[in-house]
């Protein structure tokens, strides 16, 4: 059994436990709801939809995500730039100028996320999102020189930053402490990012981006989900499933996997403005189905099948809440992530490490 069916069986368990648990009002609360502010009242800030808004309420949030790639894993194994050139078969052999293995290795990768979001509660029962995006990315390329061996030619790096797609969805409330996610992705960012790129014969032309380098999905997708989330006066929880389903092939002629994540959390209070926060993410992703025409070349992430895989995080982090003064409602959360297990449809490049900053304020 993989570490993907491992974690979600647990937040199964989890889930069923939490959701057998009566929920009591506490002293100052009304039918759950706290009237104050507390850093357990959110989840970790790097959980998204996690909670309802009261009718009228507002809440308007700003966050900030890192994530950062480096190095070559196929499978759960890890493997050299030289065994990628001599060993994996190029999928556009064939083709003018293309040679029969990968001759062109990414070697690291950054992504700067950039999310603005406002929430309104339609009633104590329903509460709309709205959260938009503008992301950039960074990967840093080892090209080899000619058809074949292991001489390199030299470096480059490639870059791409635009607004990414926009997220609509509706928290819809089935009891106190559980509510649906029904969301929907719409196409806003772009899928047709270019530049300029060193080839194995010496060139530099400008190209189509590979898959990862694309800012947007091109496509309209279901975010469906499922959100369970709780607390006492010391400790909090929760558990939430979410997926993403592609809704056909976007205009390039391809679609992003489908992709499915279950992730269970805990939070301790250290005081009502400080709490915090240890959390799993498991998390599977389907390869592309389909393939651009104008994205092609010696270099795994033009590959439709080097996409996607199962990978389990974890994650450690901190919220404050301002309880007092010119600041009250004000919430600041950080978050950072490592990865337990990854295996991978490979060649591709782990993940190193990932961190989230945000901030939040009702009213």
């Amino acid at each position: 059994m993989n570490a993907f069916i491992k974690a979600g069986s647990a937040l199964a368990i989890t889930g069923a436990v939490c959701a057998a648990t009566p929920v009591f009002a506490e002293e100052g609360h009304e039918d759950g709801k706290s009237s104050g502010v507390n850093a357990l009242d959110h989840a970790p800030i790097g959980v998204m939809g996690d909670h309802r808004h009261a009718k009228g309420e507002w809440m308007i949030s700003y966050r900030f995500m890192h994530m950062d790639m480096a190095g070559i894993q196929i499978g759960t194994d890890e493997v050299t730039a030289e065994q990628v050139v001599t060993t994996v078969p190029n999928r556009f052999f064939g083709a003018p100028g293309q040679p029969p293995t990968l001759r062109i290795v990414p070697t690291s990768m950054r992504m700067d996320m950039h999310m603005a979001g406002a929430m309104y509660g339609l009633s104590d029962q329903v509460t709309l999102m709205v959260m938009g995006n503008y992301i950039t990315k960074e990967m840093d390329h080892t090209t080899f020189a000619g058809g074949m061996g292991t001489d390199v030619l030299g470096t480059f790096r490639t870059r791409t930053a635009d607004l990414g797609d926009t997220k609509l969805a509706a928290l819809i409330g089935l009891t106190d402490t559980v509510h649906l996610n029904a969301g929907i992705s719409i196409p806003t960012g772009t899928i047709t990012e270019e530049d300029d790129i060193l080839t194995p014969m010496g060139g530099t032309p400008t190209v189509r981006t590979p898959y990862p380098m694309q800012i947007g999905s091109g496509t309209w997708d279901l975010e469906p989900g499922i959100t369970y989330i709780d607390r006492s006066d010391a400790f909090g929880w929760g558990a939430q499933v979410r997926g993403t389903i592609r809704l056909g092939d976007n205009d390039e002629g391809y679609s992003f996997g489908n992709r499915a994540m279950a992730t269970v959390w805990g939070q301790a209070s250290l005081s009502p403005a400080v709490a915090l926060s240890g959390r799993i993410q498991a998390e599977t992703l389907g390869r592309i189905d389909g393939i651009d025409p104008l994205i092609r070349g010696p270099v795994q992430t033009a590959n439709p099948d080097f996409q996607g895989g199962e990978s389990v995080t974890a994650f450690a982090g901190i919220n404050f809440a301002a309880t007092a003064g010119t600041l009250k409602g004000w919430r600041l959360g950080i978050e950072g992530g490592l990865p337990v297990v990854q295996d991978l449809n490979g060649p591709q490049m782990p993940l190193n490490y990932s961190f989230t900053i945000g901030l939040q304020k009702s009213f």
